[in-house]
């Protein structure tokens, strides 16, 4: 089975989100379940095995597993179930001409299946409509963080 594009995954259900962390802790950090439990401090692998299965983690715990896991998607399926929109922190970087041209053709799929639900909405898939323009926002507001860092960058300290 090919590895998840990880960058492109959005959670449908807590529990989709619980355990998307846990596999991108074993694909990506090695990282078993065991280990996560560990990592965490004063929680036991049954514990954890519990929450995940029942997808009941007490809320003080997520931003520890989710720090363990390296992956934000428990943080980011609560914000979008609450109906807002989650844009990770730009880290600043040369964007190429390919990344430049692969966010002009998800903008004009964007807006091309956009006509398409305002022309007749019961042929276009909603779930799809709504990835395609959240990718799009995610994908803007990078760029104007990116400017907006070459207008005032910031300092950078000497060893």
């Amino acid at each position: 089975m090919p590895p998840r594009n990880w960058k492109r995954f959005r959670a449908s259900s807590l529990r989709d989100a619980m355990r998307a962390c846990k596999d991108y802790a074993l694909e990506r950090r090695k990282l078993s379940v065991a280990r996560i439990a560990e990592l965490m401090g004063d929680v036991t692998e049954d514990s954890l095995y519990g929450w995940l299965s029942k997808s009941s983690m007490p809320l003080r715990l997520v931003p520890t597993f989710e720090m363990v896991c390296g992956a934000h998607f428990v943080s980011d399926w609560l914000a979008a179930s609450a109906g807002r929109m989650v844009i990770p922190m730009p880290k600043g970087h040369k964007v190429s001409e390919a990344e430049l041209l692969q966010i002009n053709a998800d903008c004009t799929a964007a807006m091309s299946q956009l006509a398409a639900f305002y022309a007749d909405p019961s042929k276009v898939d909603t779930a799809e409509l709504l990835e395609l323009l959240q990718r799009h926002l995610e994908q803007v507001a990078f760029q104007h963080h990116n400017v907006g860092q070459y207008i005032a960058p910031q300092l950078e300290f000497e060893a």
